[in-house]
């Protein structure tokens, strides 16, 4: 039966292509799709002769096709899996690799020209080098054996019907290629560059003493009034062109691949608080909402390993899961290890120079060749200070040439530091977590090793549990990295990394629970700074509630129900704000009229009954994100210049989710703060009146949505699920033929929109932005559960079906399972692995030439 889904397919259309599928839809010939995507697809059963594997393998899938891969060696059981990678994902697996090495202009075209320059200034690939130089000789082994089974797809399959259309010709894979695809992660992973660049957009609308008003640190520490102090006096305007591409790229480049800002949950109960007397361990990690999700399920066994869990489609090993003795779990540290410095710059008849510590030094340079699929090659050239790569200018739309030097108008230079350039053992660390048989053995790893990747990794074996952050946190001079810092006086550098062995670490802990939830994890009087960009503390203190309120009863059910939780603890703000008896009082004296009297009672009502659950048919949800949407715009979009401007884009794009000036605003903290008065308006307005035009605003928002009485308003009338690909999120950046051609695809290959449950405040994460739209952007990516009580302890669910490929059956299968809270079966017992696995691909040695 065919699917009635929207969707979207490869990063560019040769024009011959969609006419051809013009033609098919017309016709209504989507089996015509399905045959023309299905010819592409890998065979799953049979017999498949493979080089680079010296016995059988048996790759077996079940019913949503996971793939168990069997092998006689570790050096088998990595080919294998290289390949079986290939097969299910690698038009996934070479965008992320294009990506990560700054060349997906080779396949996407123009629409990728930006970013590609945008990440090759920031370095990734030199970071990818130091990685590679940084790795174990067994790592460098296994990187070469995963390369040559995804050779040996490449060598034995045709190419994804998404690649071929595009005219695109991968080349061969190589260790540094899984490194890469490592890399889009972990960027995606560190903060705050992005927040940074934010500030300096909203900064040259606000002033910086307000400003700290937007940026709150954290609910029991001080706004941040002296960070943003160091932006006093600067004048942004001569880099006000430079913050708006910078800002429009990042901005572009986060949502296709690299999940700026993401989340997650994990907890690990200790025995002593379940039911089984057993450990349990639970993680789901929030990600973009793509198509396909970043994550590949997979089972894995041979002699010496056997493991079962969420793989990085390009990147040998499992990430997380369990592995029959141990389990593993991350969520982000919200670590920040990126800074932006303001430079102050030299034109000079010689080059660039840059003020550092009272003398004009020469910038350092670098040449970048783009090459673009269609076009003629972008030559750009990378200045560089103390401090790192200067983004100004080469966002600019044209000239771009190695000849054209930096504009000598440029007094104000943008250079950004990240902690990636350092020796590193990332991948070694993840490799030998998977082959780990205790807690200790982890902890030996992780508290030693010296790794660019931030993650709070909470664990499990059949006694044990623990905390362990990792990744590498700059050690500063001065301030906190919170807004950008003046680079000239030196007085704000880096001097060097928080050495791992001062990391954040628990074992055991008395009340017998661990949870994170990007909250602040460490006092605050911790004496390092980790982070100031903390999500607010809702969903852990949700966690703590419900591992609590189990009392001794902890089991994989409860852990179940807390993943697809979707109560909100910030409701209760909101309900504190708008209910509270003298406020109301108050509020009531400023809504003029009967009407509006009577309108904002029936909307109040609806409030005063809501129980706090984000649900899809619950009016009280629906009031209160109609609520924080109107919020957002009266409170702040004023200061902004208006929600057209790129002040008002950051700030709702950036600053209104994580760490919210929304909870201070509605918290006690910020009663008296100056965004409660509209600055477009000659009287000064009190906190109540701003609160009671935005409950009329509210009401007007959701009978336009949702219809003209309470009975008809649904959180999930305005809150959606839609899975897009990375071409979709690439189409508005295209030609107009190709731009026909992803509207015309988006019928056979997206899928949804579906009513989404939840909020950014809820464990079920559905993430949006207030103020700019309903549509959910971030998710719980996956969902395992490892409960050591169990016969078979792991289950666990993608957000997305296997395969990239829209023909398979199990391109979105998964969806509809992980929308329904189901889970899959990873067994070990071999009873039970006969039952889960029912198609049998056998790989088989290819003999040498001449045998």
């Amino acid at each position: 039966m065919r699917r009635h889904f929207r969707g979207h397919g490869s990063f560019a259309f040769p024009s011959l292509v969609i006419v051809a599928t013009f033609l098919c839809l017309l016709c209504g010939c989507t089996s015509s799709l399905d045959s023309l995507f299905g010819k592409t697809l890998p065979p799953d059963e049979g017999v498949q002769k493979i080089p680079g594997i010296a016995e059988k393998v048996t790759v077996k899938r079940d019913n949503m096709g996971v793939p168990f891969i069997d092998a006689a060696s570790l050096e088998d059981l990595i080919v294998a899996m290289g390949y079986i990678s290939a097969c299910d994902r690698f038009a996934q697996m070479e965008g992320f690799r294009l990506v990560g090495q700054g060349r997906l202009s080779e396949m996407a075209g123009q629409a990728a020209v930006e970013m590609d320059i945008y990440l090759r200034a920031m370095g990734v690939n030199k970071a990818a080098e130091i990685i590679l130089n940084s790795a174990s000789a067994d790592l460098r082994h296994f990187l070469k054996l995963y390369s040559d089974g995804v050779n040996a797809y490449l060598d034995n399959n045709p190419l994804p019907m998404m690649v071929r259309v595009t005219g695109h010709k991968p080349e061969k894979w190589e260790p540094i290629d899984s490194i890469s695809v490592f890399l889009v992660l972990t960027l995606g992973l560190a903060q705050n560059l992005h927040e940074e660049i934010g500030i300096l957009n909203l900064a040259q609308k606000i002033s910086p003493e307000k400003l700290a008003w937007l940026t709150p640190i954290y609910p029991d520490e001080p706004l941040p009034f002296t960070e943003m102090k160091k932006l006093e006096g600067l004048d942004l305007t001569t880099a006000a062109a430079d913050l708006e591409n910078i800002f429009s790229v990042i901005c572009r480049t986060n949502k296709l691949v690299v999940p700026a800002a993401a989340a997650s949950n994990n907890w690990v109960v200790s025995g002593r608080l379940t039911k089984s007397g057993k450990p349990i361990l639970a993680n789901d990690t929030h990600l973009p909402l793509v198509m396909p999700s970043f994550w590949h399920l997979m089972k894995l066994r041979c002699p010496t390993l056997e493991g079962a869990g969420v793989a990085l489609a390009g990147v040998p090993g499992i990430i997380a899961g369990y592995n029959g003795h141990i389990a593993a779990g991350m969520t982000m540290v919200m670590a920040d290890n990126q800074d932006v410095f303001l430079e102050k710059l030299q034109q000079k008849d010689d080059g660039l120079y840059y003020l550092y510590k009272g003398d004009w030094i020469k910038t350092a340079t670098r040449d970048e060749v783009i090459k673009v699929k269609g076009g003629k090659d972008v030559s750009v050239t990378v200045h560089e200070t103390v401090h790192g790569p200067l983004m100004n200018r080469i966002l600019a739309k044209d000239p771009r040439h190695l000849l054209v030097p930096m504009p000598t108008d440029q007094a104000l230079g943008i250079a950004v530091s990240w902690a990636a350039f350092e020796p590193d053992r990332t991948m070694d660390v993840f490799f030998n977590i998977m082959r780990a048989t205790s807690v200790d053995g982890i902890l030996t790893w992780t508290a030693s090793s010296r790794t660019i990747i931030p993650l709070n990794l909470v664990m499990a074996d059949e006694k044990d549990i623990a905390w362990q952050v990792t990744g590498r946190f700059p050690v500063r001079k001065g301030g906190r990295g919170l807004c950008p810092s003046p680079g000239w006086t030196g007085e704000y550098d880096w001097e060097g990394f928080l050495n791992p062995s001062l990391h954040p670490v628990v074992k055991n802990p008395e009340e017998g629970f661990i949870g994170t939830a990007n909250n602040r994890t460490v006092p605050a009087d911790f004496t390092y700074t980790l982070s100031s960009s903390w999500y607010y503390p809702d969903r852990a203190g949700r966690i703590r509630q419900l591992i609590e309120k189990s009392g001794t009863e902890f089991t994989a059910e409860t852990a179940r129900a807390m993943q697809a939780d979707t109560f909100s603890p910030f409701v209760g703000y909101i309900k504190q704000a708008l209910l509270d008896e003298t406020t109301l009082e108050k509020m009531k004296s400023a809504w003029s009229g009967e009407k509006d009297k009577t309108r904002a009672e029936a909307g109040l009502k609806v409030l005063r009954e809501f129980n706090g659950f984000m649900n899809v048919d619950s009016a009280g949800a629906a009031f209160c994100g109609a609520f924080m949407s109107c919020l957002s715009k009266n409170l702040f979009a004023d200061e902004c210049g208006g929600t057209d401007t790129l002040a008002w884009k950051s700030l709702a794009e950036i600053f209104l989710m994580a760490y919210s000036a929304h909870h201070d605003h509605l918290s006690g903290r910020c009663q008296t703060s100056p965004f409660w008065d509209d600055v477009t308006t000659t009287v000064v307005e009190q906190r109540h009146e701003i609160l009671a035009r935005t409950v009329l605003d509210a009401i007007d928002l959701l009978e336009e949505k949702c219809g003209p009485e309470p009975e008809y308003w649904q959180w999930g009338k305005m809150h959606h699920y839609e899975w897009l690909t990375d071409a979709s999120r690439l189409a508005p950046h295209m030609g107009f033929l190709d731009r026909l051609g992803m509207k015309i695809m988006s019928g056979y290959i997206d899928r949804g929109p579906f009513p989404a449950p939840g909020d950014h405040t809820t464990l079920n994460v559905s993430g949006y932005h207030p103020g700019r739209d309903f549509d959910t952007w971030l998710i719980p990516a996956m969902r395992i559960i490892v409960d050591f009580g169990s016969e078979e302890p792991m289950v666990g669910i993608n957000s997305s079906g296997q395969s990239d490929n829209p023909a398979s059956p199990h391109y979105d299968d998964g969806i509809f399972a992980w929308m329904k809270g189901e889970y899959q079966n990873f067994p070990f017992q071999e009873k039970n692995i006969e039952k889960q696995y029912t198609k049998t691909l056998l790989l088989t040695p290819e003999p040498c030439q001449g045998n």
